[in-house]
């Protein structure tokens, strides 16, 4: 069976390490981990990494395939590429783990769950679309409320502080690390291990 993790952002230097785009931070960790190279995909709008699971590596089991994705088309229309691409390799909801940015949770926080709400992201709403189903695993990565009267569109596009970064890269490496439990050990080892 082929896994699929998606980590949602928008594509281009204007976006690069901005708070909407923690999920391609963590898709860049988990390929950096597997040493496997982005490539465009074929008529999916999205750039892949694929790697084959080896006991030394990510995974569940040695020889199962792993596709790791970005999709280039926005966050608001993320379920394209991620749809495509689960139908084209034949992977079940249940087998797609989303990593996207979560205001409700304070950076430093991380939440593991399957199912529910969009809870106002546009790029889930799309992914639940495109799959036609919400039922697959996601990886909330806190970004915080933005401060004072700050709109919450400029906040989200906005880049960390400098005194944040030391922290973000900690809850990306974690949230890399919960990717793996969810495949290895399933969703309640990782909520245990991972939810804070």
């Amino acid at each position: 069976m082929t896994w699929l993790i998606a980590g949602l952002g928008n594509p281009g230097p204007r976006y690069d390490s901005t708070r909407h785009n923690v999920g391609f931070m963590v898709a860049d960790e988990l390929a950096r981990r597997a040493r496997a190279s982005f490539t465009a995909a074929r008529n999916s709008r999205a750039e892949v990494a694929k790697t084959v699971i080896s006991p030394s590596g990510l995974g569940v089991i040695p020889g199962e395939s792993l596709l790791i994705v970005k999709p280039l088309t926005y966050m608001n229309e993320s379920g394209q590429a991620v749809g495509s691409l689960a139908r084209f390799n034949n992977i079940s909801a249940d087998h797609v783990i989303v990593v996207h940015d979560e205001l409700d949770l304070d950076l430093g926080r991380l939440k593991m769950k399957s199912g529910g709400s969009d809870n106002g992201h546009n790029g889930l709403k799309s992914v639940r679309a495109h799959l036609s189903t919400g039922d697959f695993y996601r990886v909330r990565f806190g970004i915080g409320r933005p401060p004072g009267r700050v709109p919450g569109a400029d906040y989200v596009l906005g880049k960390f502080a400098a005194r944040e970064r030391t922290e973000l890269e900690i809850q990306i490496a974690l949230a890399a690390d919960a990717c793996e439990t969810i495949m290895n050990d399933g969703l309640a080892q990782a909520q245990n291990r991972f939810n804070s």
